[in-house]
């Protein structure tokens, strides 16, 4: 195979396990090196990766990897990434921070479309603009409005990280990766400490970029079906406008410990008011880099041992021993250059910390001592062996898998194509695991291993106010320190960049940015084939798809046959049918037979609004993946979970229910978005109520109450779960989905055939849930520096008929107006409008804002934005970037299941091509006609604010009786 001869070609080999040619190339002028996978994924995968070792904590990667995106030389245009986002058919488009690299990959199915991402990506991070107006923009700045008006800082970034530090699990991660590398980059917040990020300098900010990127320290990638030499020219099309240098970017090792540390902090959050259990406990250790794959591969076994499933040992002592309510820590990670294992407990009276250290020392020396056993090696390899085989990324492009497994590696020095393959050391690991390998390895790693750190933290009811008068404080001495020509400069400097980021780019300007055409645009919907029939009494659906020798299946169970008060107990029962045993097997066993067998099987609940019905699609689903010839044993277990499972293993369902508790508060502050969103569609529609009842704040007030009374009143729990079972599991009112190859279907059809006879044949007669609506507009407090701001109604009901075009108005809004608006003038991480179609619900939603009244008054403004008259090529824009909503990328599993999901809902192929048509010729009527909706919302619509008590209390005070005020956390 030819290359460009710009390019120094160093390796060439097929990796089988990826299905591709890999060729590692050196730029021969910069020294940029290059991996090229070319295999015949149509999802292509372009990614260009820095070195970027931060020496502080004031966020400068961060901050810059978002500045880099406002405006090249090449589209001098305010935001570029933003016009990619509205008018492209991308399938990945974004930037990431880490703590020693910043990577931009983009994918697209589209090949013309694809060159347009990478060109707008090689010319951003190589010749972006980034003035010092966007640093302030997306970093920090001082804002003052006028002369009376206290002084503020504003700044994405800074918002961004100031609502990351308020989750107690996002502060214990930074606090345990700190911990074990003081001397290093991995000491510091890459992503910012908001404390720190005002320090930060445009001159350090501009130096940053200037040291870092640039080709002689890049890691550039692609894979897919596009043309190889293509590549290489198009890189070197920028490569070649450098000069070599040399760049000191070098990950420095951190020096060992002689002895174990221990780090006791606080994070800003209520005291549980009935017991101390406001704590969390993390157990660190910092390892050696891997020497080769076989190490790499075994890092990762280790940990799913350790703590990968339920039934995991030390997960299991853990979860078990009553000092806890959930795990916290992510095993054995791979992402550093000297890797990081962390196991610990949330939900943990900070009394307990030591005991909890104790715990899992001891539990580790217990199993080096007695081993693993037979079945769970068995189990944990075939699981991890499955997992290799079948690389399902999920929403994923599997390419961007491939980029940042090799990066683990090339990133330092090392083989990036050693990172692709697997099978000579996944054989090796798998003769050394019988050997007592990972027993070892636990002492190597962990127990012998000094340079160990635990992490103790508890909530302070006082800290959030303590930072935030402190802020106050740092803010007023500064103000103090203003002359009146000072403070005029900076009421003008406040004025000029709001409008700055108020001003339109250049018509001109704009045209420059590449995009594709309606005619480049499919006119048809993408079908997936299905053929829908009957077995054994009971509703089939099969899909014949490419599937690697795999059978994909979904057991579905219509929920409509239970009565409403038990729906809130669906996510812990289809917990525990997996996580309690049998009456012939406890749960560690049933979890290796599930390990030894399959490839996993995990439950789940589809919930959406019925095409031309006010009532809702409600289903439980028990989902499992096998190779054929373990098929009928995956069918046997799920038999065993659905019919079988120990619903009155009363302490193992307390453990479930405290651990669902502590992860759902957990995510109250970082998802705070949904939680608003769940919260105000409940008031509309019968479905979003439903998900109110199962993953809302009424679900956390019932798992609450529900805890409490697993130990008072266990027999009614007990027989909740049984009558669940009982009512549910019958085959009158079920749906089996198969996608596999098309040989493996008649065989699925035979073994699925037996299994659906042993099921009961009942009928239950569907209820009637009769869901009295009454929407309320609520400000829910949690202990959070930032916002989440919602509003929203259901346009249906306020008397308007939607169409497919809708979308096309929502992705111009959503990149225009409200990205202005509550991102960049706002300050605010993100800020949309989401509208479904099926159901006629509209949403507004802010994510990690600083504001909340101005918010609300820019929800206000979105009618009147919507009535200014429309370019063609914003239009055009808009259209190319739904349809490549509609077109969205999914692996052959996804695609059976979206089909069968489809039929339940009632959203035919006519009616998807019918929205397709609709949003393919949207027009400037459907622009006015979203804008009467929207007036309507401003009107009638209802507001749901999760976010912090002073803002929440503020916005009363400013407009009495807004929200009704009620403490989620």
């Amino acid at each position: 195979m030819t290359h460009h001869p710009a390019f120094e070609l160093l390796r060439d080999e097929h990796i089988a396990e990826a299905n591709s040619q890999a060729q590692l190339f050196r730029h021969k002028k910069t020294g940029a090196e290059v991996l090229s996978l070319v295999n015949d994924d149509e999802n292509k995968v372009f990614g260009i990766t820095f070195k970027t070792p931060p020496d502080d904590s004031t966020g400068v990667a961060h901050i810059l990897e978002h500045s880099v995106l406002c405006g090249s030389r090449k589209y001098p245009v305010k935001k570029p990434f933003v016009e990619l986002l509205k008018g492209s058919m991308h399938t990945f488009l974004n930037a990431m921070t880490f703590p020693d690299k910043t990577a931009y990959p983009v994918a697209s199915q589209n090949l013309k479309d694809f060159y347009n991402l990478v060109d707008v990506y090689l010319d951003a991070v190589f010749f972006p603009l980034i003035s010092e107006d966007t640093f302030r923009q997306e970093g920090w700045h001082y804002e003052l409005e006028d002369v009376d008006a206290p002084l503020v800082y504003k700044g994405v970034v800074f918002n961004e990280m100031k609502g990351a530090f308020s989750s107690p699990d996002a502060v214990m991660r930074d606090l345990a990766q700190r911990s074990l590398y003081p001397d290093t980059t991995y000491g510091k917040s890459s992503g910012g400490d908001p404390k720190a990020i005002p320090d930060l300098t445009y001159q350090k900010f501009k130096r940053f970029h200037e040291t870092f990127y640039h080709p002689s320290n890049t890691r550039a990638f692609f894979s897919g079906d596009d043309d190889a030499t293509q590549r290489l020219a198009i890189l070197d099309e920028y490569f070649t406008q450098f000069e070599p240098i040399e760049v000191d970017a070098e990950i420095k090792l951190q020096p060992r410990f002689n002895a174990p540390r221990q780090i006791v902090a606080t994070y800003a959050g209520n005291k549980d008011e009935e017991k101390a259990r406001d704590g969390m406990v993390s157990v660190n250790w910092m390892i050696d880099p891997p020497g080769d794959r076989i190490e790499a591969l075994s890092h990762g076994m280790l940990s799913y041992l350790l703590v990968g499933n339920p039934a995991a040992p030390l997960r299991k002592k853990l979860t078990e021993s009553g000092l806890g309510e959930g795990m916290t820590g992510s095993g054995i990670g791979q992402g550093l250059r000297q890797p990081m294992a962390t196991f610990g407990l949330k939900g943990v009276d900070p009394a307990d910390g030591e005991k909890v250290e104790a715990l899992i020392l001891a539990t580790l020396e217990e199993i080096a001592g007695q081993g693993f056993p037979q079945d769970q090696l068995e189990a944990a390899v075939n699981t991890f062996e499955f997992s290799l085989r079948e690389n399902n990324s999920g929403s994923y492009p599997r390419g961007m898998t491939y980029m940042f497994a090799a990066l683990n590696g090339w990133l330092h020095g090392g083989d990036p194509l050693r990172q692709l393959a697997f099978e000579g050391a996944l054989s090796e690991l798998k003769r050394k695991a019988s050997e007592g390998h990972f027993e070892r390895e636990i002492r190597r790693l962990l127990l012998e291993n000094t340079h160990r750190t635990t992490v103790m933290l508890s909530a302070d009811p006082e800290q959030g106010a303590r930072e935030t008068a402190r802020e106050v404080e740092i803010l007023a001495g500064v103000r103090a320190g203003m002359d009146e020509a000072a403070v005029r400069a900076t009421i003008s400097e406040t004025e000029r960049l709001k409008a700055l980021q108020e001003a339109v780019d250049d018509p001109q300007q704009l045209a420059k940015i590449p995009m594709l055409t309606l005619e480049d645009l499919p006119r048809e919907t993408r079908k997936v084939p299905v053929e829908i029939g009957n077995l054994a009494d009971t509703r089939i659906f099969s899909h014949d798809l490419p599937t690697l020798g795999i059978v994909y299946l979904d057991l579905g169970f219509d929920l409509h046959v239970l009565d409403r008060e038990l729906l809130p107990y669906l996510p812990l029962f289809g917990r525990a049918l997996l996580q309690t045993g049998t009456s012939k097997e406890d749960f560690v066993s049933l979890t290796q037979r599930i390990g030894r067998a399959t490839g996993g099987i995990a439950q789940h609940r589809g919930l959406s609004a019925k095409q031309g019905s006010d009532g809702s699609a409600a289903w439980f689903f028990l989902s499992g993946k096998a190779v054929p010839d373990k098929l009928g044993e995956m069918l046997a277990i799920m038999g065993d979970v659905l019919l079988d499972a120990r619903l009155d293993n009363r302490e193992r369902f307390r453990q479930l229910a405290l651990e669902e508790k502590a992860g759902f508060e957990a995510r109250l502050v970082p998802s705070g978005n949904a939680i608003a969103d769940t919260r105000l569609k409940s008031g509309f529609t019968e479905a979003s109520w439903v998900a109110e009842q199962m993953g809302g704040v009424s679900y956390l007030q019932f798992l609450r109450a529900l805890v409490k009374r697993i130990d008072s009143d266990w027999p009614s729990v007990e027989a909740a779960l049984l009558r669940i079972r009982d009512t549910l599991f019958q085959r009158g009112h079920m749906v089996v989905n198969v996608t596999a190859d098309g040989v493996l279907l008649s065989r699925a059809r035979g073994e699925l055939d037996g299994f659906l006879g042993g099921l009961p044949n009942g009928t239950p007669p569907m209820t009637d849930w009769s869901v009295q609506f009454q929407p309320r507009s609520e400000g829910l407090i949690i202990p959070a520096q930032v916002n989440y701001v919602g509003k929203g109604a259901n346009l249906r009901a306020l008397g308007f008929s939607m169409t497919g075009a809708s979308s096309v108005v929502l992705k111009f809004l959503n990149t225009t107006y409200l990205w202005d608006k509550i991102r960049v003038q706002g300050g605010a991480y993100g800020g949309a409008s989401r509208f479904d179609l099926t159901s006629g619900n509209f949403t507004f939603l802010s994510y990690r804002d600083p504001n909340l009244l101005k918010t609300l008054d820019a929800y206000d403004g979105a009618a009147k934005a919507l009535r200014t008259e429309i370019g063609q090529g914003d239009l055009t824009r808009s259209i190319i970037g739904v349809i490549g909503d509609v077109d969205s990328y999914e692996f052959p599993d996804a695609k059976g299941y979206s089909s069968m999901w489809r039929q339940l809902t009632g959203t035919t192929d006519e009616i998807r091509q019918q929205r397709r048509d609709e949003i393919l010729g949207a027009s400037a009527a459907d622009f006015r006609a979203m804008a009467d909706a929207v007036e309507a919302v401003t009107r009638q619509g209802h507001v749901v604010v999760v976010g912090g008590e002073a803002a929440i209390k503020t916005a009363n005070e400013q407009r009495p009786g807004l929200l009704e005020v009620s403490k989620v956390m």
